[in-house]
């Protein structure tokens, strides 16, 4: 309790704490190179110094330089606290209000060493998920938090806390924006400067909302796609015997392994990096581990062939074994992969998120700083390498899909062969996975909730495990066949949920359910906190039914014209405000990268009282309607039928409904007249 009074006390000046700078015993974000001009440097200090008084910038000006200089960005080393960081039962944070409290369990979870993958660089996870830019913006924002009333409000631009401003007790007690750049200085160079320079953040989708749970927040919503998957390429939901071959095993790409096993298939995923290659198979996340190419090719024929679920970890390069499965199946006619996907950070391709494997790993990140241009070119070589051996595999009758991590937009833009032919703006010769896979679940109005039980207690994760399970079964007796498959599929997971070790970091658990089912769950665990219990917040992924305008991803099956537009994602962050969110977020990025996305989240905390319930009802309802009603008036016949079920229980609702064009020869007709 006292280290995290002193914590939250501000930012410590008189004695400064020694500055230790990177702890080697963590990994670190790699060597950002922002090309600043002698001007742009000595302005990004001036900006980092604008923390501190004038009398301590002597000693920090140099340092400061120095890490620009070396490391890309400015972080501030010196004020990496000490404290173990983790989530911390909600009543050990010194607050006046709880709201504040259950926002510094969830920022110290997004930086707790078990769950960010650059901790000491504040990256949470995607290679450049920031919680905020500098360690300064973490103990001022800590701060304000402990200060703050029920009649304030933190405003937070990009990381920098604008400060503590007056407003209602119904007000969200935080308002966050990341990454809100003119559109048309929306680009990865402009980014890397903006970033360097402190004025601008990528906050990914919840690593700057302060609402990542670890890689279990992906680990149900990548089951349910292989899942999926397997009942639309192979027709069958049992996935035994079946070969899923993909890649990435650090931040959300971790829970690639275990959600294969789950669905009951064989999962192999490459990982150049040994770091998280190890720490997913320390965690139990990681049945076996290879290095061995021929091992890798052995392990999956006998996985196959016993019908044994399997995740292996193949320490290498994707696109070798990509390549090595080609040539298996050129010498011996036997395809190994039924299905393959790809979930390396390509929305961060030139800084990280992608190797080449023309490189090892060293190699890589020594070029990356010492000429990215080149590393660039050697990079898209890398791509087109990866998408030849994957299109012939796919010919061979393997099925690959887009995992909406910009794999195929980049691999476009390095000359790849993934063209669709007659395709509109966001088609490929491959779809994402939301145009086949998850698409029609999002216009069903089913999308990633999740909690965290801020007492830090197992057993209150197991009673609302509990809670949520017999919501869902209750409500799935009286619901159409397609939308009970959905509900069946999240009670067999959350009965489930239990005994796959999933918890990394706070005690937190998702499941995809749909508008009835959120609030009936969110009700029922705020009765259960009103007899006794601790505090519960729900959120949920901005990957959601209404969180996020991306056309690459969530609303790449979005199919009227508008899916370059953000104004779902905006209306939902702003709608969430006012309707009872504890805090909300914006962000422009996040999954298929800066410029290519906007996205809305929010946090809210139930109390056990009646207004949090009356909060979470209305919140909640229109959290998900918004994104059902904009899917519905883009044509999909799904959305149209949620919405007019909604609008049947909720006298309330009235969403304009669009007329179809029934007859095709109108428009023909009238165009050729």
């Amino acid at each position: 309790m006292s280290n995290l009074k002193e914590l939250c006390s501000g930012l410590p000046l008189d004695p400064m704490p020694s500055n230790r700078g990177r702890d080697p015993s963590v990994p670190h974000a790699p060597v950002r190179t922002p090309n600043l001009t002698p001007k742009e440097e000595r302005l990004a200090l001036r900006n980092a110094l604008r923390y501190f008084p004038p009398s301590h910038h002597n000693i920090l000006a140099a340092e400061f330089a120095q890490e620009l200089r070396q490391y890309g960005h400015i972080y501030m080393y010196r004020f990496c606290p000490l404290i173990h960081m983790r989530a911390y039962p909600i009543d050990q944070y010194p607050c006046r209000t709880r709201q504040a409290a259950s926002i510094m369990l969830m920022i110290m979870n997004n930086l707790d060493h078990a769950v960010a993958q650059f901790p000491q660089e504040l990256v949470t996870y995607g290679g450049n998920g920031q919680v905020f830019s500098n360690w300064a913006q973490f103990r001022l924002v800590m701060y304000y938090l402990s200060e703050m009333t029920e009649e304030q409000t933190l405003v937070m631009y990009s990381g920098h806390p604008a400060g503590l401003f007056p407003s209602l007790p119904s007000s969200p007690r935080a308002i966050i924006t990341n990454g809100m750049v003119i559109p048309n200085y929306s680009s990865r160079e402009q980014y890397e400067k903006m970033f360097a320079l402190g004025v601008s953040m990528y906050g990914q989708m919840t690593a700057g909302s302060y609402c990542y749970i670890g890689p279990q927040g992906i680990v149900h919503g990548t089951m349910l796609t292989v899942l999926n998957a397997g009942r639309r390429y192979l027709g069958s939901d049992d996935l035994r015997g079946r070969v899923l071959v993909t890649s990435g095993l650090g931040g959300m790409s971790g829970a690639q392994a275990k959600a294969a096993v789950i669905a009951g298939c064989v999962g192999v995923i490459a990982e150049v990096d040994e770091v998280p290659l190890r720490k997913r198979h320390e965690q139990g996340w990681l049945m076996e581990v290879t290095s061995d190419i021929e091992h890798c090719i052995q392990r999956i024929r006998e996985a196959k062939r016993s019908k044994t679920p399997l995740s292996l970890g193949y320490h290498g390069n994707i696109v070798d074994l990509w390549e090595r499965l080609l040539t298996e199946y050129e010498r011996t006619g036997e395809l190994l992969v039924d299905l393959g996907s790809d979930q390396t950070s390509l929305h961060n391709p030139f800084s990280g998120g992608y190797y080449p494997a023309q490189l090892s790993l060293h190699q890589a990140n020594q070029l990356m700083a010492t000429d990215p241009a080149r590393f660039k070119t050697v990079v898209q070589e890398s791509l087109c390498r990866q998408v030849a051996a994957i299109n012939k595999l796919s010919e061979a009758g393997m099925f690959f899909w887009d995992y909406g991590n910009a794999f195929l937009l980049e691999a476009q833009r390095a000359g790849a062969e993934v063209e669709k032919e007659g395709g509109g703006a966001t088609e490929f010769r491959y779809p994402s996975y939301v145009q086949h896979i998850m698409g029609d679940i999002f216009s069903l109005g089913f999308g990633p909730f999740r909690w965290v039980c801020t007492s830090g207690d197992p057993r209150d994760l197991t009673l609302t495990d509990d809670i949520a399970a017999t919501v869902l079964e209750e409500i799935s007796a009286n619901v159409t066949e397609r939308v009970r498959q959905q509900y069946n599929d999240n009670i067999r997971w959350i009965r489930e949920a239990g005994k796959h070790s999933m918890v990394v970091g706070s005690q937190a658990r998702i499941l995809y359910s749909d508008q009835k089912g959120r609030v009936c769950i969110a009700l029922a665990i705020n009765q259960a906190i009103a007899d006794r219990r601790a505090p519960v917040v729900i959120s949920r992924d901005h990957h959601d039914v209404s969180g996020t305008d991306s056309p690459f991803r969530e609303t790449s099956n979005v199919y009227d014209g508008s899916a370059f537009c953000a104004d779902m994602a905006v209306q939902n962050f702003v709608g969430d405000a006012f309707r009872g969110a504890t805090w909300v977020s914006l962000h422009n990025g996040g999954g298929v990268g800066w410029g290519e996305v906007m996205n809305g989240g929010f946090g809210l905390l139930l109390d056990g009282t009646e207004e949090a319930a009356k909060r979470a009802s209305l919140m909640l309802n229109w959290d998900v309607s918004n994104g059902v009603a904009r899917r519905c008036w883009s044509g999909n016949s799904n959305a149209y039928e949620t919405i007019q079920r909604t609008m049947e229980e909720q006298r309330q609702l009235r969403v304009t409904m669009p007329y179809p064009v029934q007859d095709e020869d109108v428009l023909d007709r009238a165009l050729l007249s």
